[in-house]
């Protein structure tokens, strides 16, 4: 009975370590990769991306894309609010803000791109890397808390055009500073765990890429918060106050007087809601699906697909420049006066030279002379 009781203790005993081996399996493979002392050991999946030409070449493009088109018409988008526009309304004060965060963020973006380029090894330390991460997601919801407040102004102007709530400049710097505020207050919690991270079998120190497994709660329940509340949210109130819009101009139409104008503003609406929906809707939803699997532990096989959204919602600051282009017609002869080196004074001259002469073409005055004859004169 001896040699077969010691026989069935080892058969237990490879069943215990065996299932061992099963679960510490299934664990890795859940995440990332397995946390050791040096870093994380990542899987091969998620290595394989991380060396591509996807996050090696064609991220950093898109970022050189972003940087040399949103410097620019940012910076241009800020002079002209500050010092080109004297009359100040709330869709102006909420565009101003709007085009402040996106410059924010693409004054970092070569740090992004140098990463990259370095084939994803971030060499600028832990300070750098939460400071970038801070500025990529405060700039993501600062544009969607900004747009939103457009969307919801517009509103009242286009359904409510006789409310003084709508022109009240007061209420939109009051808003914008809690803007700032509460997503500068959400965005502290990314210096509470580590960006920054070693991979051992890559050589490399990766900037965001990587969820250390000891860390995935943390990390999860915050972007699940703010997925929900910085995104979910504000898109549906766009998408009521777009929908209502556009109600409200179509029954409208029946002015012909009026028609042509309210279809230009339809297109407007339309292009708007479109743009934010594909800028943000596709990054958002991968990070809500990212961070689901990263907290459940489910094999992730989208990891090369939601690193890539994020990258391309970076391309709202280039598209909102022009979108203010195309809303604001004083915007438009801001940019154009400054592009030709016109002061203000200048423009003023022109504006009231040109009324004048377009007043004396259209009016007739008729007077009498000594005679008697009546004569007219333009």
């Amino acid at each position: 009975m001896a040699p077969q009781t010691r026989w069935f203790h080892l058969f237990l005993l490879l069943c215990c370590v065996r299932s061992c081996q099963c679960m510490t399996t299934i664990e890795n493979r859940s995440l990332t990769g397995t946390e050791t002392a040096e870093g994380v050991w990542l899987n091969s999946q998620v290595s394989q991306v991380l060396t591509s030409r996807l996050t090696t070449v064609f991220i950093p493009i898109i970022y050189i894309i972003v940087f040399a088109v949103g410097l620019p018409t940012n910076a241009m988008a800020i002079w002209v609010f500050l010092f080109r526009t004297k009359k100040r309304h709330p869709s102006s004060i909420y565009m101003a803000n709007l085009a402040l965060a996106d410059l924010l963020f693409v004054i970092w973006i070569p740090l992004k791109i140098a990463y990259h380029f370095n084939g994803n090894n971030w060499i600028y330390g832990e300070g750098l890397c939460k400071v970038l991460v801070r500025f990529f997601y405060g700039n993501m919801y600062c544009s969607i808390s900004f747009i939103t407040c457009i969307s919801v102004q517009r509103y009242w102007a286009v359904v409510h055009p006789l409310s003084h709530q709508q022109k009240d400049n007061r209420v939109a710097v009051a808003v914008s500073i809690t803007v700032w505020v509460v997503v500068w207050l959400l965005t502290i919690p990314l210096y509470l765990y580590e960006q920054e991270v070693q991979v051992p079998n890559l050589g490399i120190h990766t900037c965001h890429d990587v969820t250390r497994p000891s860390q995935k709660d943390i990390a999860a329940g915050y972007f699940l918060t703010m997925g929900i509340v910085g995104f979910v949210g504000p898109t549906v109130v766009c998408i009521i106050s777009y929908v209502l819009m556009l109600k409200s101009l179509r029954n409208s139409m029946a002015d012909p007087d009026i028609a042509k104008r309210r279809r230009k503003a339809v297109v407007l609406i339309i292009t708007v809601l479109v743009m934010f929906l594909v800028c943000f809707t596709p990054s958002n939803i991968m990070l809500l699906v990212h961070y689901v699997l990263l907290l459940v532990g489910a094999e992730n096989n989208l990891y090369g697909f939601y690193i890539t959204t994020l990258c391309l919602a970076s391309l709202n600051s280039c598209f909102d420049p022009f979108v203010y282009y195309f809303i604001s017609e004083d915007f438009r002869d801001h940019v154009k006066n400054t592009f030709l080196c016109r002061s203000e004074r200048t423009v003023e001259r022109m504006r009231v030279s040109f009324s004048a002469l377009k007043f004396s073409k259209k009016s007739n005055t008729y007077t009498s002379d000594t005679s008697g004859n009546t004569r007219s004169t333009e």
